[in-house]
């Protein structure tokens, strides 16, 4: 089958050059709509449940809505996990999917269930409302909305123009999700009654909420014809108006005059009572910003410049002196780490075609084979755009052009051998029918033994495609990318590059070798008679070597992936729970006047507490931190990421002792809190029912961390300590004056909250409209408690006579898991390796902590998907080697000359741990991909060189002079395989750029497991073989 394939091919070059334009042709194509990004998106398949209930407490929350929600969901097709987040006047549940659940079906299934939790939540406790379609890398683009000094604009006005103007013209833009208001000052319309001239004129409370409900609406008449014409009969009662709103009757008064909401208050606009949320800029105090969510699955390149253009037009439709200042766009971190892999690319293409024309000795034929690289890549796009593979540092950044072109190296390297003897031996040059022939002949020669090394180094990739989870969104797409640039290399190889052989190789052809390759071939000779001679001895080291490299192995300690430099950094505040929003306010503009005294800081922004859609539910007790850094070559403070870091949170310390930091980075902090719940690289899970026992055992852990060397901002969920007014009806007393229980609820929730009782249009926008008690009456808790009711005989009865008014203390939050509550101790760590950390800090909790009957303890974060990671590996990996052994055994035929082959899998690791040790870099997932790769190749070269020396002994030659023979007529080739697979990783190795940090560890071992693979290749294999044959055939005549 192949031989007819290369026969038609080099028959018809024409045809081979036209499926080559069209490989262009579609691959530009797929290339242009090929989605770009910084990293895959890793986020889990979540749908969020957020429900809004201003008046509620955190523990009212969770009894009256968050259980409700989960209950209603439990059972749920599909589902992996549900936890929840039970806030003050906030509670959002999260639904994790299995990820070949479809988005919208899972959307769909949690609508439909959430009609039995609305029944069951209530009346006036809130609505479930499901958030936006996104994903931890949704928040693609960020600005701050700015008016000029003098330009009369507050910061409630600065709300309503990105409510109203800049947020609706930019939710039209494509792949937007959501567009979500932060900070500034909600616009509400509200009638502030005065508790004493409501008694004054005997009405009460509900007397007001009722007629300002009654007296503002529109109503329908249907029509009245009119002749030959029908006229629409409207009622028009809508308020348009503060002024409306004062006129409206409550009820007439003893003496017949009126009674009007002007009489017993006031109608003003103001921001809501109780506030969620605050943003605050480079010290300067409030702000208003905006955050555009991208749609789940949507292009961020494109997303980022359509957004971008979008503001450009409507900041032409702001008012006079305002203004949109961009402080966060996805596009940079994207254009950034594109460029890394593309510089990587390049630099490793150039070094490739570099070592091809040096040591194939024939330059065109070394253009030819760099052909190749750019059409392959070009074949991996469309292979991507077909199954839906987005473009990014994983997915592009691990093809080796070296891998890629191996098989294409040893065709057109045995063709020039091929066709230089063929014209030495009729000493003139070939004709084409000739070289023909000859180019068809090399070709099949070698093709079955790199057509199987090509399957192996693909198959090697198999694996990746078994990984779930976060490791499975990272390195599935990556594998299958570099199995599509393989699969794209060997049809060319079968086609394109015997094709156009014919062609390169005209003229008169010579074996030149290259002065590198007859240095090579000297240094070569007595090494190779040195193994043979001491074969024993030279196999010992080996396993030696391999020992060496297992107990090395041992000690590199491990982490998930390296962290990706996003060039900006994440801070999260964390104050007390009871924080006020205007301390909450001072804080953060003392921290980020703090930040900015560091030359490196071009931008500080921090959102304190929840945005109007709590995608990221916060208390206004944390604060997240977006820190814009210059480019590291311009940093003085320090030199390092840690050193920076180490660097601020010493003056934010000694600043800002009110407050508790821990850094991160923007992508990474929204990530790990959406996957895990968490935002550090180690949450440690307590899970109980009491709240209080919760705590204390976090307490402990969080004690016990602190003594553990690498670990960094210990921190606890906040759970307790929010001061409460509680307010408890005495039932008897309200029996004795004839109040009701919810008479009672009415007037605390009109006393700061309010309750909202209608809408105020102005145009299309609408306000919300609020009755509530002036600002004075629930300014202390003596006022409070000062405050009367009236009875239904008018009579006067003070709060203190029907309820009891007390200050208590209540939780914060209230987190569950699993149907659980649960409370997080969550760490980072530095200096050191997690896998390491988390196996002391799990040793040292198990001889120290005391569980109380009914609690548990897990572990998440980084740990737990590398941990989910390694164990799948371990399973996957040996299977994936049995397959290679078996692919090796049917080219072979041969079990142990398989076996042979095989063992370049352990010796090409002992040259990735020594790289790896050298460097100082722990084992990690991308480092273990390098390993994958690497054994592809080893394996390659082995099946390479074994098949020549065998190929000769069925030729005639005699064992010693087939092996000597076929080690030295391959070095040339199995030197250019591993020389441009490895150099070909070099730039990645090597490269300091945003995104490298990926990229260096699979590269490290590439290039460090080539160097003992060579060596075994060359040396130890050829000599075991001559030995293994020599054996056999001693014991053939035995027997």
């Amino acid at each position: 089958m192949l031989d007819r394939i290369l026969r038609f091919s080099a028959m018809h070059p024409s045809l081979a050059l036209l499926g080559v334009l069209l490989l262009i042709l579609a691959g530009l194509n797929a290339f242009r709509q090929l989605p770009i990004d910084a990293v895959p998106d890793v986020t889990n398949n979540q749908v969020q449940v957020l429900t809004s209930s201003p008046a509620l407490t955190p523990l009212e929350v969770e009894r009256q809505i968050t259980f409700p929600i989960e209950a209603s969901l439990a059972g749920l097709a599909g589902v992996e996990e549900i936890r929840s987040l039970s806030k003050f006047g906030l509670s959002s549940v999260t639904v994790v999917f299995d990820d070949d659940v479809d988005i919208y079906r899972a959307r769909q299934l949690v609508f439909e269930r959430l009609a039995a939790a609305r029944d069951q939540i209530p009346p006036g406790s809130g609505s479930p409302l499901l958030g936006p379609i996104t994903t931890g890398l949704g928040e693609v683009y960020q600005y701050e909305l700015r008016a000029a000094p003098g330009s009369g604009h507050d910061a409630m006005s600065l709300r309503v123009i990105q409510d109203w103007i800049v947020r609706r013209q930019l939710l039209g833009t494509p792949g937007v999700a959501e567009v979500n208001s932060y900070g500034g000052l909600s616009k509400q319309y509200q009638v502030r009654i005065e508790p004493a001239k409501l008694q004054a004129y005997g009405l009460t409370l509900r007397e007001v909420m009722d007629a300002v409900a009654r007296n503002n609406a529109n109503a329908s008449g249907g029509a009245i014809v009119h002749g030959a014409e029908q006229y629409l009969l409207r009622g028009v009662g809508l308020a348009q108006s503060a002024a409306d709103i004062e006129r409206i009757v409550i009820a007439t008064g003893r003496d017949g005059v009126p009674v009007l909401v002007r009489d017993v208050g006031e109608v003003i606009c103001a921001p809501p009572a109780v506030r969620q949320g605050a943003v605050t800029a480079d010290g300067n105090g409030e702000t208003v910003c905006g955050i555009a969510l991208m749609l789940k699955g949507a292009n961020a390149r494109t997303v980022t410049q359509a957004v971008a253009d979008r503001l450009d037009k409507i900041a032409a439709t702001l008012p006079p002196g305002v203004h949109i200042a961009p402080f966060y766009d996805r596009a940079e971190l994207v254009g950034q780490t594109i460029r890394t892999v593309i510089r990587n690319l390049t630099e490793g293409a150039l070094i490739v075609i570099g070592v091809l024309m040096l040591l194939l000795g024939h330059w065109p034929s070394a253009l030819l084979v760099a052909t190749v690289i750019p059409l392959s890549m070009l074949g991996a796009a469309v292979g991507m755009q077909a199954l839906g593979i987005s473009g990014n540092l994983m997915s592009l950044g691990a093809i080796d052009f070296g891998l890629i072109v191996d098989g294409a190296v040893i065709l057109t390297e045995n063709s020039i051998r091929r066709i230089a003897e063929r014209q030495h031996e009729l000493v003139r040059p070939l004709t084409a029918a000739e070289r023909r022939e000859v180019v068809v002949a090399a070709s099949s020669e070698v093709r079955r033994a790199t057509m199987f090394g090509e399957v192996i180094i693909a198959l090697v990739y198999v694996p990746l495609l078994a990984l779930r989870g976060i490791e499975g969104k990272m390195f599935a797409p990556m594998a299958l990318t570099v199995m599509c640039a393989l699969g794209s290399a060997a049809v060319l190889s079968l086609t394109y590059v015997p094709a156009m052989l014919v062609f390169a190789l005209r003229g008169q052809v010579a074996e030149r070798e290259s002065p590198l390759i007859r240095w090579a071939k000297r240094g070569y000779a007595p090494a190779f008679a040195f193994a043979r001679q001491y074969r024993a001895q030279a196999t010992a080291a080996a396993f030696g070597l391999m020992l060496l490299a297992g107990a090395a192995a041992l000690a590199l300690g491990a982490e998930f992936i390296p962290r990706l430099e996003e060039g900006s950094l994440a801070i999260q505040m964390q104050r007390l729970p009871s924080i006020s929003v205007a301390e909450a306010v001072r804080t953060a503009t003392e921290a980020e006047r703090v930040l900015l005294t560091f030359p490196e800081v071009t931008k500080v922004v921090t959102k304190n507490g929840s945005a109007e859609i709590a995608t990221d539910p916060m208390g206004i007790e944390l604060g997240d931190m977006y820190i814009g850094l210059k480019p590291p070559s311009e940093w003085q403070t320090a030199r390092s990421r840690e050193g920076l870091i180490a660097a601020m949170s010493d003056a934010l310390r000694r600043r800002v002792p009110e407050a508790r930091f821990s850094f991160s980075q923007p992508i990474e902090l929204r990530v790990s809190e959406l996957i895990s719940g968490a935002k550090s690289d180690v949450a440690i899970k307590v899970f109980g029912d009491d709240l209080d026992v919760l705590r204390d055992q976090a307490e402990q852990i969080a004690q016990a961390l602190t003594q553990l060397p690498g670990a960094a901002d210990v921190k606890l969920e906040a759970i307790a300590g929010v001061p409460q007014v509680q307010v408890s009806p005495n039932r008897a007393a309200l029996a004795r004056y004839g109040l009701s229980i919810e008479e009672i609820n009415s007037f605390v929730e009109s006393v700061a909250v309010g309750r909202e009782v209608g809408v105020v249009y102005e145009s299309e926008r609408r306000f919300p409209l609020v009755v509530r008690l002036d600002a004075a009456s629930g300014r202390s808790l003596e006022a409070l408690k000062s405050l009367t009711l009236v009875t239904p005989t008018g009579a006067r009865v003070p709060l203190t006579a029907v309820a009891d008014v007390a200050v208590t203390e209540g939780p914060a939050q209230v987190s569950r898991e699993g149907g659980r509550r649960r409370m997080i101790v969550e760490c980072n760590v530095r200096g050191r390796d997690i896998g390491s950390f988390v196996a002391e800090a799990q040793a040292h909790l198990k001889r120290t902590l005391i569980l109380p009957p009914g609690y548990s303890v897990a572990f998440g974060g980084q740990f737990e998907n590398l941990q989910r990671a390694t164990a799948r590996l371990a399973v996957v990996v040996p299977v994936a080697l049995l397959l290679i052994y078996a692919l090796l055994y049917l080219s072979f035929g041969d079990a142990r000359a398989a076996a042979l082959v095989f063992s370049g899998v352990p010796f090409a690791a002992v040259g990735g741990v020594a790289a790896l040790a050298l460097r100082g870099m722990p084992f990690s997932i991308s480092a273990g991909v390098g390993f994958i790769a690497l054994f592809g190749v080893a394996v390659l070269n082995g099946l390479v060189l074994l098949s020549a020396i065998r190929g000769l002994r069925r030729q005639g030659l005699s064992l010693e002079a087939a092996t000597r023979q076929g080690a030295q007529g391959r070095l040339r080739p199995v030197l250019t395989t591993a020389l441009v697979a490895s150099l070909g990783f070099l730039p990645m190795a090597t490269a300091t750029s945003a995104g490298a940090e990926v990229q260096r560890p699979l590269a490290t071992v590439v290039i460090g497991g080539l160097v003992t693979a060579t060596v075994l290749t060359l040396l130890l294999l050829p000599a075991l073989y001559e030995w293994m044959e020599r054996r056999a055939a001693r014991a053939d005549e035995e027997v």
